[in-house]
This record gives structure tokens, sequence and C-alpha cells, in this order.
């Protein structure tokens, strides 16, 4: 039987790549890496992200890393600062090469995509589904095509974009929107019939440059585990293990959530 645990995703992204960007406001030093993080809160599934400070293809560093881990979904484009070969298919030929050595890898992810006018007039959806065959067909196994989507994207004409991709992960940047979350979920499963959901789910208010309140975080952690029961939700995606070493108290709290309720039966 499939544990709600099983269907929780690590955010996995070079040691340091939040605190460089400095409008976040976080505290501390991080230096836990992916692998460190999916030990840390007893995860089996990354999704392993490019930033700013790396990882550089090739990848067989980071894949071997995860090597262990039940399930990989690899960056085709990373954060909004990497600009690898976009006017190609981002890293996505680096990431068939890893999938052909490591079984584990599933798929690709575009982050921080459709708020990008740019990537979007780059990305254009006949375009992503050209990149879309070439996950199903030149890893020598199917892999999925996932998609970041923020509730800041809500009020985009993006569906063209959405239809695309087998898996898309919801994202709410500020925290006072978390408010809204159950509203915003129904939303995009409403226009999304029949296609994985999966939550981001974020231990600090990004958008404010601030933590989360504790109420706010077992909003979060709540709404996900009942849409998840539900049958709504296929599982939501911690971010991240940027994070999880800075002594911020929503980690913990998140941590004793995962204690609590990880092995539930789905």
């Amino acid at each position: 039987m499939t544990k709600l645990r099983d269907k929780i995703w690590l955010w996995g992204q070079t040691p340091g790549s939040h605190h460089a960007s400095k409008g976040y406001n976080l505290p501390g030093t991080n230096r836990m890496t992916p692998i460190e993080g999916c030990e840390f809160f007893n995860l089996s599934n990354c999704c392993r992200v490019a930033m700013s400070l790396g990882p550089t293809p090739p990848f067989d560093g980071e894949s071997e890393a995860l090597k262990g881990l039940k399930q990989v979904v690899w960056s085709a484009i990373g954060a909004g600062g990497v600009h690898r070969n976009e006017e190609q298919y981002g890293d996505l030929e680096e990431v068939i090469r890893q999938a052909k050595i490591y079984p584990n890898i599933v798929g690709a992810i575009m982050d921080d995509f459709l708020l990008s006018e740019s990537r979007r007039n780059n990305f254009i959806p006949e375009k992503l589904e050209r990149m879309k065959s070439i996950l199903r067909h030149e890893a020598g196994r199917p892999l999925e095509f996932w998609t970041v989507y923020y509730e800041r994207e809500l009020h985009l004409s993006v569906q063209e974009y959405l239809d695309v991709f087998d898996v898309i992960t919801f994202w709410t940047w500020r925290g006072e929107n978390l408010l809204a979350l159950k509203k915003n979920l129904d939303s995009v499963l409403a226009a999304n019939p029949g296609k994985r959901l999966l939550a981001g789910c974020y231990m600090w208010d990004y958008g404010d440059g601030k933590p989360l309140t504790p109420e706010l975080m077992r909003l979060q952690l709540d709404t996900y585990r009942e849409y998840m029961h539900a049958g709504k939700l296929d599982g939501f995606i911690i971010c991240s293990n940027c994070i999880a070493d800075v002594g911020i108290k929503e980690v913990e709290l998140t941590r004793a959530w995962l204690d609590e309720h990880g092995d539930e039966e789905l």
C-alpha cells in the first residue's frame, strides 16, 4: 500500500543557492546537499533543479549522489538565473543522457517558466511538444514532462502551455496567499482534468522575504494531506534542502508533521 510519504518530494538545489538571492532575507548558512535533505526529511523522491550556483552539465556527480532514491526529476531549464542553451532545449539533452545511466530518473521539469515572457516566447507550445517527444522516445523508456506553475501566474493565459505537460506542480509564492490555497488548487484542478497535480510546499515566505507563520505552515501541510487522501493531489514537494539547516522553526514543524502523518496509507 502506498504511504503518504511515498508521494512527497524534496526540491533539491545546490547549497547556498537561496542565500545568493539577498531579497529572501534568510538566516544562517546553508550547507545541506539535496541527498542530505532527503535523508533529513526521510524522503525517497527528489526534483534536482539547477540554479545560478549550479550544477552545470555534466550532471553525473549529482545523479550518482542521488542514485539510491526511488525517483529523480531533473530540470530541463533551471531557475530564472539559468539560461543555458535556451535557444535549443536547455539541459534536456543532458537529462536524457543521465536517464540512460540512472534508471531512477523519471522526468524533466521546467522551472520559473510561465512567468517569464521571454521564456514563454522561446518555449512555445510546439517546442514543448518536441521536448515531450524527446522525453518519450530518446531515453530508452518514456520520461515525464513536468512544469512549475505559480499562484502569481493564475491570471496569465497559459493553458495551451499547461496542456502539454504530464505533471503540473503548483506553488504559492507569497505566504498570505496560502489563505486562498484551496480555492486556487480547485481552480487548477478544474482547468486540468485528469492531469497529475503536485503542490509546492515552501517553508519560508519567499515572496515577502520573511518567515511563514506556524499557522500558515500547518494550513499548507494539512491542505495537501486532505487533497492527497481525496485523490486530488498526487503529492507535494518540500522546498528545500537550501533552508533545512539554518534554524527555521517551520522546518522542524514540517519534520514533526511528517513523523505524524508520513506513514498514513493512501
